[in-house]
């Protein structure tokens, strides 16, 4: 077998080409392999249904949008369902499934019989909800349409020509003038406003799917902390319990618990009145420890060594003065004495 590198580069690239087309293939007919019926429902209109938008039965995922098309006068939508009973009088409605406009297409099974693939519910069994997101946003730009300067000449001509009108009419357009102006001076801030608020609904709504992350989080937080609440429960309840029994135990040992304080408070007095010599103490110890250690590292017995230590004069060597011999014994020298004593 050839090595990998002598082979025909143009023949492994169109095999590479054609293994890459094979699964874009495959990934774009998946559904159609994972199976399910399709379906097509008529709507007045669309409002902001998508492809791959959910198809709910009773609450329950059943499916998936694959394509809204225009038809006419009417907006036809193609579905994929699996595993649900469809009647023939079944119902579709375009519901809301988040607050920022995301829908879903609910279908209520009714009727009898089973509706075969590909029928389609007609317009009269159908329902679109208001947009309300569209709305807040033809709003904005309406809004920012309007020549507010016009808009405030027209009120003040309006005033004038009425201005010898009754005093309630004539006080009634000078107060519409007067918004007017006001209106005309705040224009840009209105304008600056609207489109900020057009920014931040165009931001809502492409984090749409974060803030159903988010929401769906904080629910099962919420399920976790009510499966818990009997543990927590106890655990408060055994805390309140073991306050209570301190308390008791306290009120209980007060008469003895204050002299052993007050006894303890004046060790404490004398500890620091003297921390000053403690520390020496604690400095010079381990040079004493350490002396002691050698003096009895040889047995059960002083071994040590005395510096200029020689035989008084006037004494036998082995005795001294009143004659008994001595408890020390050793060999004496010109500088020293070394001995032990049992």
């Amino acid at each position: 077998m050839k090595p990998f590198r002598e082979m025909n580069t143009t023949i492994i690239g169109l095999i590479g080409i054609a293994a890459i087309l094979g699964l874009l293939a495959t990934a774009f007919t998946l559904d159609r392999f994972i199976g399910g019926d399709t379906y097509a429902a008529e709507f007045s209109e669309a409002a902001g249904l998508r492809p791959n938008d959910e198809v709910r039965v009773a609450g329950v995922k059943v499916g998936k949008v694959i394509a809204t098309d225009l038809a006419g006068d009417r907006v036809r939508v193609k579905m994929r369902v699996k595993g649900a009973r469809l009647g023939l009088a079944t119902r579709a409605d375009i519901r809301i499934k988040t607050v920022l406009g995301r829908k879903f297409l609910s279908l209520t099974p009714d009727g009898p019989g089973q509706m075969e693939p590909d029928d389609v519910i007609p317009l009269d069994r159908t329902t679109s909800p208001y947009d309300i997101t569209d709305a807040f946003q033809g709003l904005a730009t309406t809004v920012g349409e309007i020549d507010s300067g016009q808009l405030a000449r027209s009120f003040t001509t309006l005033a004038d020509t009425f201005r010898d009108t009754p005093d309630e009419v004539r006080g009634t357009l000078e107060g519409l003038s007067r918004l007017s102006r006001t209106i005309a001076t705040r224009d840009a801030e209105l304008r600056r406003l609207l489109d900020r608020s057009r920014g931040v609904t165009e931001v809502l709504a492409a984090r749409d799917q974060d803030l159903v992350a988010i929401l769906s989080d904080t629910s099962l937080v919420l399920d976790e902390l009510r499966r818990r609440r009997q543990v927590i429960d106890q655990l408060l309840t055994s805390t309140t319990a073991l306050s209570e029994q301190l308390i008791a135990l306290t009120r209980e040992n007060r008469a003895t618990l204050a002299p052993a304080l007050a006894r303890l408070r004046g060790v404490v007095t004398v500890l620091r009145n003297n921390q000053a010599n403690l520390d020496k103490a604690l400095v010079r110890l381990p040079v004493f420890v350490r002396l002691f250690g050698n003096n009895l590292g040889n047995g059960r017995w002083f071994d040590t060594l005395v510096q200029n230590f020689t035989n008084p004069t006037g004494f036998e060597p082995g005795t001294f003065g009143d004659g008994k011999p001595p408890t020390t014994s050793g060999t004496s020298g010109g500088s020293g004495s070394r001995g032990s004593t049992r």
